[in-house]
């Protein structure tokens, strides 16, 4: 597919996607203990580099808020962003490697159910964490996802004290932003030729610019400083923390490096899941060329004292949810913060954080909408559980990798019950009075299969005919071979009669009989 195939679709996209990613590059290095040009460097390296290399045709490149720990504990250890920096440029070496390698294959051992739950848990972050924004609470930078906050709060405790006192000004333009994007997307606005490829997200930040300078001067809904978007002034090459390399011979710079490259890919392998999950076209990306583009990202970024930057859910969600179709809305995202820092540096001052709370507000409720939960339910329990779980945890936790981690932990003790439960196959239908009790293994027999295989053996009653057929078995485990001796070698005493099929001889004994032997004794 060329470039522009979709460049009408995906032009507008761009400047939502824009819209979103400013503040959030901005925020997370703030949040990171970085200079805040070093979440620009990281949005326009992810957005235009990462954007052309990759292969997602959806996914958003920039700095990721479950990075922000380790940039900070890297700081605080190794003393300077400069040396952070290093290290995020050599973690990018890493991450060519692991694509090299072939790392990419463990993006597709996410269960379903656990990357809808990590979806929804991150749109409930994103709710929790913009309604104070959008009531004017900005005590905290945007982009901080943390759970804890350096003034002894946390989520719900700010939450509450934002709704104790409102910033009136501030509350009216993120309600009028958020009701004028949903007035925009109904149906009669959609079918208009040329209304259509308005972004509403852009139209709530320019109602917001307006309604601003309208309160300016007023007592109670006069927007103060703090309330706007905080970017830096430009000021030549000091913008630029070009990284150190001087303490590449210390081990916590290697373990900062190697950190970074592994909690990156994870994050990036398991928004790829995500993003395209939410395609509407069902795209495929490609995980090894991503983890590739990834690190060439970050190699780049780190040199040019960036952020480490991972492809990321919220932007990645709001360029699907304004119809981006191709990966020209990330790359183009990633010129417009370039040309707008560099441009329109003092108009983007003037944006309240509550219009571009109202436009986070809306793509955090669109990943977690009460449908998917009513879904997922209908889909059965073992599929709601884990989606539950890691939604629950990440909510009060704010931890993406831990939430994804437990609801893949549930997923995989139902794997193990399973295993458990139904290790081969017994029809009952086939049995009769006086014939033998027929088992026919699974084509795969491992060692999760030893306790289901150990208990039924168990259960047979003394005086049986059992038949163990391994035909079908095309893997069988020493360890359940060697359970299946044993119930042999005591067979006699239980006065079970048995007989076993398609074994594998062991060394020195004769091949074992064939299923059809089994059928002429029948």
């Amino acid at each position: 597919m060329s470039l522009f195939s979709h460049w009408k679709q995906d032009l507008p996209a761009s400047v939502v996607v824009f819209l979103v990613a400013l503040p959030l590059c901005l925020g997370i290095a703030v949040a990171s203990g970085a200079p805040p040009f070093a979440g620009i460097i990281a949005g326009v390296v992810g957005g235009v580099l990462v954007g052309w290399l990759s292969g997602s045709p959806l996914g958003v490149t920039g700095p990721a808020a479950g990075l922000t720990g380790v940039v900070l504990v890297g700081i605080q250890q190794l003393g300077s962003f400069e040396l952070v920096a290093a290290a995020v440029a050599v973690s990018g070496l890493i991450q060519i490697a692991l694509g090299a390698l072939r790392a990419g294959i463990i993006a597709y051992y996410f269960p379903s159910s656990v990357i809808k739950g990590m979806l929804a848990g991150i749109g409930i972050i994103i709710v929790l964490k913009q309604i104070p924004h959008l009531v004017g609470y900005d005590k905290n930078p945007m982009g901080d996802e943390s759970f804890d906050q350096p003034d002894q709060q946390n989520t719900f405790t700010e939450l509450l004290l934002a709704i104790q006192d409102p910033h009136w000004g501030a509350l009216l333009i993120g309600l009028a932003g958020v009701a004028l994007m949903l007035f925009w997307e109904r149906p009669f606005i959609q079918r208009n030729l040329w209304l259509r490829y308005v972004p509403g997200p852009l139209l709530a930040v320019i109602a917001g610019l307006i309604m601003a300078a309208a309160f300016a001067g007023h007592p109670t809904l006069a927007i103060n400083a703090g309330h706007y978007v905080d970017l830096p002034p430009l000021d030549g090459m000091t913008l630029f923390s070009l990284p150190d390399l001087s303490a590449i011979g210390s081990p916590v710079f290697w373990t900062t490096a190697v950190t970074l490259a592994i909690v990156a890919s994870i994050e990036t392998l398991l928004c790829v899941e995500a993003t395209d999950k939410m395609d509407p076209w069902k795209r495929i990306t490609p995980a090894n060329r991503e983890l590739f583009a990834q690190g060439t990202g970050n190699l780049v970024s780190g040199l040019l004292g960036g952020l480490p930057v991972t492809q990321v859910v919220v932007r990645s969600s709001a360029n699907i949810q304004a119809g981006g179709r191709g990966k020209l809305s990330a790359i183009l995202h990633g010129v417009l913060l370039l040309l707008a820092v560099v441009t329109i540096g003092a108009l983007l001052r003037q944006i309240p954080l509550a219009s571009l709370a109202a436009v986070l507000l809306l793509v955090g409720y669109k990943l977690a909408k009460p449908s998917l939960f009513i879904k997922m339910w209908k889909t059965g329990r073992m599929q709601f559980l884990p989606f539950l779980l890691t939604v629950g945890f990440m909510a009060v936790t704010n931890d993406l990798l831990r939430g994804v981690a437990l609801g893949l932990a549930l997923a995989l003790v139902h794997i193990l019950w399973k295993n458990y439960k139904i290790p081969f196959h017994y029809d009952p239908n086939r049995y009769k009075p006086g014939m033998p009790i027929y088992i026919e293994l699974s084509e795969d027999v491992t060692f999760l299969n030893k306790a289901g295989i150990k208990r039924t053996l168990n259960e047979i009653p003394d005086g049986a005919r059992v038949v163990i057929d391994a035909g079908r078995s095309l893997d069988l485990d020493p360890d359940v071979r060697e359970i299946i001796d044993e119930f042999a070698s005591t067979a006699a005493e239980r006065k079970i009669k048995l007989q076993l099929f398609n074994f594998p001889p062991r060394p020195g004994e004769e091949p074992r009989p064939s299923r059809s032997m089994l059928a002429t004794n029948n």
